[in-house]
């Protein structure tokens, strides 16, 4: 098992506009065609204006094929669009970690 570890941090304001449209856009789809979500967050306390998100995947590949397939849907290519006209992200953080030898995953 890995997860990706997502962080976004965007322009005071423009968060919620974005959560909007990932709610209604994207969500769905990463549902999908990524699987299981182990948590979708905003900050509130600490750096400001971030939302972090965490996917669990059997493996690197699976997380390649199923990220790959995200990308072929045309709604995808929609909620790409969309976000780029917010003009929000401040910057993307992006983390592959695995299990330590002593946590069981579930």
């Amino acid at each position: 098992m890995i997860v990706d570890i997502r962080t976004y941090k965007f322009q005071p304001g423009k968060m919620s506009a974005w959560l909007k449209l990932y709610e209604e856009l994207a969500w769905p789809l990463q549902q999908k065609y990524l699987g299981e979500c182990l948590g979708f967050f905003t900050t509130v306390e600490g750096a400001q204006h971030q939302v972090v998100h965490i996917w669990r995947y059997e493996s690197q590949a699976d997380r390649e094929a199923k990220r790959n397939a995200l990308a072929q849907d045309p709604g995808w290519a929609v909620f790409q669009t969309k976000v780029s006209q917010l003009d929000g992200f401040i910057s993307m953080e992006n983390s592959i970690a695995k299990p330590t030898s002593f946590f069981a995953a579930k």
